[in-house]
């Protein structure tokens, strides 16, 4: 059994109410694992920066007491010097290296006369030299010296100087003063880089934490002395972050004292936002995941009540579904006064409500069958009558057809044959010739005509290419035929017809030039195919109505006088006839004649 569809909201309200309990604790989960977060990264921020400046000060303290350690032991090496009664220069030297033995940061411990000229040396280095302008010799003379990290002027690496020897180093002095206060001299020392980063490594390796640190000394004009490498040697200053973006959390030690022996330098401690903030993003996760299973089991707990509340409900819509298939007729009312009985009621009111209206439509549905079938068979009879009307239109078509083409051929051909037969006895052999020749020429005219009424019945030249070029071509034909000077004026729009009516009009215009060519005896002959206001018809349509005249200098006749076996003119009516088109013939004898002919467009 597929279980999918079940666990669809839109197919059960059971799955429909578990999901959304499940999405409301869901987001209720993210929202309290989001608070809860915020709240603990805000304390753990707050307590870890202090933390970090109580480290930093720490380290910053135990770097200053040392130092002020290594200045003491200048001071008492000074004080030595000045109690010994051996002054000599190896006795200063000798003393001076037992000092370094002991104290083996001091890469350099010297003794410089009160003109700046160092008398005894460790290791002999510049001694004889003069220092009378190194910062430390000044300064020393008048009181105990520390002096800023400065680059040494050693000129090579000290024989006892440590392996990863650096040439920054930390002046150190003390004046040497003899009787009365009097000064002789003054005893200089360089102290290690190497050392001043092993005693910061120890400072802070002695912290009680296992935290991941970093720690940046800082000089006092914003050098970093110390940290890690891209920092080493860049200057601090307003627009250099050392949160890197907010990536570490940092502490900074308390503000520096006038005369604090740390040579004005801060000691910064930092730690990453990951490590830091860690636990309280642990503590996210795990109240988001306790507070999700919390809400699925809600779920759970929530489709069981739903099924269990919704079981009258749910055979009423099994009961609905087998009325739509056709197994029941009628709707079972569920017992109790609750909302699922009053659905029942109404649902069982509905489908017999329905029920009577389905016997009503199929009553309904069987007297419109029965109407259907009669109109049908009407309609079949009204085809039939149809077709029967287009037969004889089809018939008197082609009746007309034979009139314009082979009926005036053959009664040509009948006059002339009658002609020969009459006059046969007085005419010699070359006009009885001559006479034989035009019967033939109008035999073969009549011949010619007839092909060309059989193609355009199979091939319509008008809907191919239009009222305006067919006519064109007809009148061509007529001038090179009979010798009548035709002309036609078309304007565009009517010119572009190209329906059954252009084709009617094509054929009363073909059929007046029969008659024009037969009986008219003509000299030129006119078609004017245009838009215009009809005057014969009382319309003012400019856009409806197209008008098609046929006019003639031929001898013209007198219309209301009947001509028994001539059926041109009355074809020409005919046609008119089917198109709906309004037909007026104006003549007079020996003044021609002129054919107008209006329909809409």
């Amino acid at each position: 059994m597929d279980l999918m569809p079940r666990f669809d909201p839109r197919l059960h309200l059971t799955a429909a109410i578990g999901w959304a309990v499940f999405a409301i604790v869901a987001l209720a989960a993210l929202a309290a694992a989001t608070l809860a977060s915020e709240e603990a990264e805000r304390h753990i921020r707050a307590d870890t920066e202090k933390i970090l400046t109580q480290f930093a000060n720490q380290i910053r303290y135990g770097l200053a007491a040392n130092l002020e350690n290594r200045r003491a032991i200048v001071r008492a090496t000074a004080a030595q010097i000045v109690a010994s009664t051996d002054r000599s220069a190896d006795a200063l030297r000798h003393h001076l290296e037992a000092v370094q033995a002991q104290f083996p940061e001091f890469v350099w411990l010297g003794v410089a006369d009160d003109a700046g000229r160092v008398a005894a040396a460790t290791g002999g280095i510049l001694q004889g030299e003069d220092v009378a302008q190194q910062p430390w010799f000044r300064q020393g003379r008048q009181r105990p010296f520390l002096g800023e990290s400065h680059g040494a002027p050693l000129l090579k690496k000290p024989p006892r100087a440590p392996g990863g020897w650096s040439p920054r180093l930390v002046d150190m002095a003390a004046p040497i003063t003899g009787a009365a206060s009097r000064r002789v001299g003054v005893l200089g020392a360089y102290l290690s880089w190497e050392w001043i980063e092993r005693l910061q490594a120890e400072l802070l390796g002695a912290l009680d934490t296992h935290r991941p640190l970093d720690l940046l000394l800082v000089a006092g004009d914003g050098t970093i002395l110390i940290g890690p490498a891209p920092w080493v040697g860049r200057q601090r200053v307003a627009d250099v972050d050392v949160t890197e973006g907010g990536t570490f959390l940092v502490g900074h030690n308390a503000r520096n004292t006038e005369h604090d022996a740390g040579l004005g330098w801060n000691v910064l401690v930092r730690q990453g936002v990951e490590s830091a903030l860690g636990p309280a993003r642990k503590t996210r996760q795990i109240v988001f995941l306790v507070v999700l299973l919390a809400g699925l089991a809600s779920a759970v707990v929530a489709v069981w009540a739903t099924r269990l509340l919704t079981r009258r409900l749910a055979a009423l819509a099994e009961e609905a579904r087998a009325i739509r298939r056709g197994a029941r007729r009628m709707l079972t009312v569920p017992a109790g006064a609750d909302e699922v009985s009053h659905i029942g009621a109404a649902l069982a009111e509905a489908i017999q409500h329905l029920q009577q209206e389905k016997q009503a439509l199929t009553t309904l549905n069987a007297e419109l069958d029965a109407r259907v079938a009669e109109r049908t068979a009407r309609i079949r009879r009204l085809a039939d009558e149809a077709r029967q009307a287009a037969v004889t239109r089809e018939r008197l078509r082609l009746a007309r057809d034979l009139h314009d083409t082979l009926a005036h051929s053959l009664m040509a051909l009948l006059t002339q044959i009658r002609l020969v037969r009459k006059l046969r006895v007085r005419l010699d052999a070359a006009e009885l010739d001559a006479e034989l020749g035009r019967a033939e020429e109008v035999a073969a005219s009549g011949l010619t005509e007839t092909r060309a009424a059989i193609t355009q019945m199979r091939h319509n030249s008008v809907s191919d290419t239009g009222l305006g070029p067919a006519l064109r071509e007809l009148l061509s034909r007529f001038s090179e035929r009979s010798s009548v000077v035709a002309s036609l004026d078309a304007d565009p729009q009517s010119a572009d017809l190209a329906d059954e009516r252009a084709e009617t009009v094509f054929r009363i215009v073909e059929e007046a030039l029969r008659n024009v060519e037969r009986h008219a005896r003509a000299r030129s002959v006119r078609v004017r195919l245009e838009k215009i206001v009809s005057l014969e018809s009382g319309t003012s349509d400019l856009a409806g109505r197209v008008c098609v005249e046929i006019a003639d200098d031929g001898v013209g006749f007198d219309p209301t006088t009947p001509r028994p076996g001539h059926y041109g003119l009355r074809g020409i009516q005919e046609q008119a006839a089917l198109i709906g088109a309004h037909l007026g013939v104006h003549s007079r004898p020996g003044e021609g004649t002129r054919i107008v002919l209006e329909f809409d467009a």
